[in-house]
């Protein structure tokens, strides 16, 4: 009697103790799993919130920790088991498809941080992963054979383990073929090449199996990877802001090479907007002052935008200073530009316009080069003044013809690049010439610096209010007086 209770006491212990082992081994997992699934959907979340380039690392991150976190969730009986009764036998289905998928964001995350020979053979891993994560997904749901191609999905595992695991242990391989290399993620990046390759080759050969070898192998490893990927962030960032400082000190120097005020004329009032697209512009004007009764007035408009543009601003600029001394005949001065500009120009063009006036001898003349019209408001009446010859680039000798006109008090004449009439409604329609001269109409009497700023107000009313700026814009209104 004695002996029965001894032997069923100790029975009991026995499997008090195995119950109790396998909840710690639940718990671990259960604890684990959460973690992994937090931090991958704080990391999408933060991608989110940023909203901006380079946050793909971050994304690629989220999605493989959120998936190896719900696997580790579902491989727990006891944490799969909080989910209805009806999706239990769902559980070897959702483990394989997992399996399967998540090699993809894993390879993604790391092509985001290889070079050269490494990142074709990741480029070429993700299109294997791919492939086999497809037929294995539609294996378990067609054929109802969740674990039939897993066997391949291991060989990409391992391969792509192996050529990781290569790459961070050599140093002189790690310079060439990873981003962002250091000894945390080398460590780190090898104890988790040992747990996985141990994982995989079970399929293959008899090993022993040590359930949380590989989750806290991960854990390690996802940790390194949050602060690889932290560190890449906070890098892009510091280059994003040391490019935004360079293209502000591009910007003031920009300005500086364009006029600091309209000039002060005798029976001429000018006024002057210049509002570019980006931090730097394509658009150019330039006042060449002779005295207080004969100037020169130029506006160019480089093709694209952005710093290329600009940098060929900034040679209009220079080039400028070689015919100022036929600043009187305006085809010289197209001619002289257009073969300064031409072999510099790389496959971009520029358009211009120049118009001389002389209120002496009450004389002006206009030539253009592949410009928009120029607009004189005469006697109640609005006129198109085309005098054009061929874009700056396309001819290094080309002719520019020229219009002469007389001017009168009460003339006002309108110099402007095409960011005038290009900005678009909702519908998709121009803000065209028809727009643009029925402002300059409806604004006759008011002065030039009214109608500038008009000009401007109408073309912020016809874009949708979330519609940012379209092209550069350069207007000159000048008023005879």
């Amino acid at each position: 009697m004695l002996a029965s209770v001894i032997f069923s006491g100790s029975l009991g212990v026995r499997v008090e103790n195995q119950a109790l082992g396998l909840l710690r081994s639940d718990v671990t997992g259960i604890m684990l799993g959460t973690v992994f699934v937090f931090m991958g959907l704080a990391a999408c979340a933060l991608a989110a919130v940023r909203g901006r380039g380079g946050v793909r690392i971050l994304v690629w991150f989220g999605i493989f920790s959120t998936m190896y976190g719900v696997r580790l969730l579902a491989e727990v009986p006891a944490g799969f088991h909080v989910l209805p009764q009806s999706v239990w036998f769902s559980r070897p289905y959702a483990i394989a498809i997992i399996t399967y998928l998540i090699l993809v964001p894993a390879l993604l995350f790391w092509l985001e941080l290889s070079l050269g020979a490494l990142r074709r053979l990741l480029q070429g891993l993700v299109v294997a992963a791919l492939v086999v994560g497809i037929v294995g997904v539609c294996s378990a749901f067609i054929a109802k054979s969740p674990y039939e191609f897993i066997a391949f999905n291991n060989v990409v595992a391992i391969v792509f383990i192996l050529g990781l695991a290569v790459a961070n242990a050599v140093p002189r391989l790690a310079k060439k073929f990873l981003v962002i290399t250091s000894p945390v993620s080398v460590i780190s990046t090898m104890v988790l090449a040992v747990a996985v390759l141990h994982a995989n080759l079970r399929t293959f050969l008899r090993l022993p199996a040590y359930s949380f070898f590989e989750p806290i192998a991960f854990a390690v490893f996802v940790l390194t990877l949050g602060w690889i990927a932290a560190e890449k962030i906070f890098a892009d960032e510091r280059r994003l802001l040391a490019v935004e400082n360079e293209l502000a000190i591009a910007r003031e120097i920009q300005t500086s090479i364009l006029p600091n005020s309209v000039p002060d004329l005798d029976r001429l009032i000018v006024s002057a907007v210049y509002r570019p697209m980006t931090a730097v512009a394509g658009d150019f004007y330039e006042f060449v002052l002779m005295d207080r009764n004969r100037t020169g007035f130029l506006v160019a408009d480089v093709s694209g935008h952005g710093v290329p543009a600009a940098l060929i601003a900034g040679m209009i600029k220079v080039a400028m200073q070689s015919v100022v001394p036929c600043a009187s005949v305006p085809p010289e001065v197209l001619r002289g530009l257009n073969r300064i500009l031409s072999g510099q120009l790389h496959g971009q063009f520029v358009s211009a316009a120049y118009l001389w006036l002389d209120t002496e001898k009450r004389k002006a003349l206009y030539s253009a080069a592949g410009h928009p019209p120029l607009l004189r408001w005469r006697d109640g009446r609005l006129e198109r003044i085309e005098s054009n010859g061929l874009l700056f680039g396309v001819m290094p000798e080309a002719d520019f013809p020229v219009c002469d006109m007389p001017i009168n008090p009460g003339d006002r004449f309108l110099l402007y690049t095409d960011g005038v009439t290009e900005p678009e409604n909702a519908n998709g329609d121009s803000f065209g010439d028809r727009q643009l001269e029925q402002v300059v109409r409806d604004n006759r009497s008011r002065p030039a610096s009214d109608l500038a700023d008009q000009l401007l107000s109408e073309i912020n009313r016809w874009q949708p209010p979330s519609t940012t700026q379209q092209d550069d814009i350069t207007l000159i209104v000048i008023d005879v007086v």
